[in-house]
């Protein structure tokens, strides 16, 4: 049997057409549904990757992901070509390289209020001086294969980065943010409900949403949030929000769980 030794017809590790489209399809504002991951478990994952959603979170900020759970959950995600977002657990430079080595399509960054912090995220999530540091052995680079111009290239290209707005210092300064070269903002909804020590559907809380998505709505970028209620998406939607990261496995295991015992229990009442 004839080997093809020829390293330019190399498959990269995990590449695929979603995964490589993602960030020109955010970038676009096309309506894009993805959700959260809590549990640290390659097999949930790719349970998700053979689902019809455009995208997974991984949320190391508020679950119990460690580096090699985040680094076996995206393994996951890329063999089933879903792209994959890690919600890091702060402005870490170095979970920010973690997580794009391991080859994560991207990046969700808590907590951003002004347009210098989100400037220090874009340069650590791409190569360049000062920038985020390079290395061709790990799975985003193919471990070796990949040249270091294509490397770079490719990542240039996919590296996704989205930042969240969810504290009340970021409200004065989300045009400034958005017009950085971050790749959207998500807003953190009930971290400014709490902040604003208010209800999560509080009118006040409604409507520093709203004016968060025209903003940057205006300047160009897409903006994402959650929410727990599907019938407010055509609302968001005509404001100009995108990206929808709703529900998590916790919330489909207690949904489907809770509805086969409720159903359970109610084929065994006797009809009227």
């Amino acid at each position: 049997m004839h080997h093809n030794t020829d390293r330019s017809h190399t498959r990269h590790a995990g590449s695929g057409p979603r995964h490589d489209a993602f960030r020109a399809h955010l970038r676009s504002r096309e309506f894009t549904i993805g959700t959260f991951l809590k549990t640290p478990s390659s097999i949930v994952t790719e349970v998700d990757g053979l689902s019809d959603l455009d995208v997974v979170c991984f949320d190391a900020e508020h679950a119990p992901f460690g580096r090699l759970e985040t680094d076996r959950c995206i393994a996951a995600a890329r063999a089933a070509d879903m792209p994959s977002l890690v919600r890091v657990a702060g402005h870490s430079p170095h979970d920010i390289r973690n997580a794009l080595d391991s080859g994560a399509t991207g990046v969700l960054v808590p907590h951003v209020c002004t347009a210098e912090q989100a400037d220090q995220l874009v340069r650590a999530s791409r190569f360049g001086e000062g920038g985020r540091g390079y290395a061709g052995s790990p799975r985003a680079a193919g471990y070796g294969t990949k040249p270091m111009a294509q490397h770079r290239e490719d990542s240039a290209r996919q590296t996704t980065l989205i930042v969240q707005i969810e504290d009340i210092a970021a409200l004065d300064h989300v045009e400034a943010i958005a017009n950085t070269d971050v790749d959207a903002l998500f807003i953190g909804r009930a971290d400014l409900a709490v902040a604003m020590d208010k209800a999560v559907n509080d009118a006040a809380v409604i409507d520093t949403v709203g004016q968060i998505c025209k903003t940057a709505a205006a300047a160009g970028k897409a903006v994402g949030m959650f929410t727990p209620r599907l019938d407010e998406l055509p609302d968001w939607r005509a404001m100009g929000a995108s990206l929808f990261l709703l529900g998590s496995d916790h919330g489909f295991l207690l949904q489907g769980a809770n509805a086969l015992a409720n159903t359970a229990r109610q084929s065994l009442k006797p009809s009227e």
